[in-house]
């Protein structure tokens, strides 16, 4: 089992992010977004604290070098902070399934970031997997875009956006993120720094912005509180912090197919708990989307 760690990791993000990406949903339409994303990240920190005391005997890595809090930290202010404010927000205006779909794309943008500044090469076939992903994605786009009323296509098209924002974000991070898991960091201690640095930023920012009465008052609705609280557990902390083990342990693109699982798990969930009409175009565009994701790292 051991010699697949990494993958079986991925999976298991996969699940959270499904998870989380329907109590986000649901939390986000109750109190906004933007409570939503400063709340779960302080949830976060202290659900990461408790378990980096029972497993690694203090609360904080305090042996981590100044390069791996540059490279994290950076990675939660990309990833969390600026990626996750577009992708909370695509929650709310196109629902868990559509925004998680956006996500597929991760791969895509890792592919392509690392051809154009690593100098990584580009073959043939990562080309038309990129493009077999892009089709998936359009199918699933415009199928549901038909099915809806002219006065809402402007917010469905601002979703699409805020979700395509929200991939970018994740593949930085991603990136990012792999440059700090040096020196036998372990995955619980490289999660518990970049969530907190992209604690600590959203909270200066929130601050700054005249936020922070607004953000403490929307916490009184006690449902919408509970939401987000298990939506931090599956998410923020044990989806993160299974996410830093995948890429740890197995190739980052091996990973980030993996991780991309979520738009079909979320089919059933979409149908069931939001009541969204799910076609046949939509699941075979999933599908293929997923497939082409996958297919950019099988070369």
């Amino acid at each position: 089992m051991t010699d697949y760690l990494g993958e079986i990791a991925a999976i298991i993000t996969a699940i959270c992010w499904s998870t989380t990406s329907t109590l986000f949903t649901i939390g986000g339409r109750k109190v906004g977004s933007g409570v939503l994303n400063r709340t779960r990240l302080v949830a976060a920190v202290l659900f990461l604290m408790i378990a980096h005391f029972i497993i690694e005997g203090q609360i904080w890595p305090i042996h981590s070098s100044p390069e791996q809090y540059l490279w994290l930290g950076l990675s939660g202010a990309v990833g969390l902070v600026m990626g996750d404010a577009c992708l909370f927000q695509s929650f709310v205006m196109i629902g868990p399934h559509l925004a998680m779909l956006m996500m597929s794309l991760v791969p895509v943008f890792s592919t392509l970031i690392a051809w154009v500044f690593l100098h990584e090469t580009l073959p043939i076939v990562k080309i038309i997997a990129i493009a077999v992903t892009i089709v998936g994605i359009v199918l699933v786009v415009l199928s549901k875009n038909n099915s809806r009323e002219a006065a809402a296509r402007r917010n469905y098209v601002l979703g699409i956006l805020l979700g395509l924002g929200g991939a970018m974000g994740q593949a930085i991070g991603l990136i990012l993120a792999r440059k700090g898991l040096v020196d036998d960091l372990p995955g619980l201690s490289a999660t518990i720094l970049r969530v907190t640095v992209a604690a600590v930023l959203i909270w200066i920012i929130t601050l700054f912005t005249g936020k922070a009465k607004y953000t403490v008052s929307r916490l009184k609705d006690g449902r919408a509180m509970l939401v987000i609280l298990a939506g931090a557990f599956t998410g923020p902390f044990l989806g993160i912090w299974m996410s830093m083990i995948a890429i740890k342990y197995t190739f980052i693109g091996v990973a980030s197919t993996l991780m991309a699982l979520p738009p079909v798990f979320l089919i059933p969930v979409s149908l069931w708990v939001f009541r969204e009409k799910i076609t046949i175009i939509t699941v075979i565009g999933t599908l293929i989307a997923v497939a082409g994701a996958a297919m950019i790292f099988m070369t």
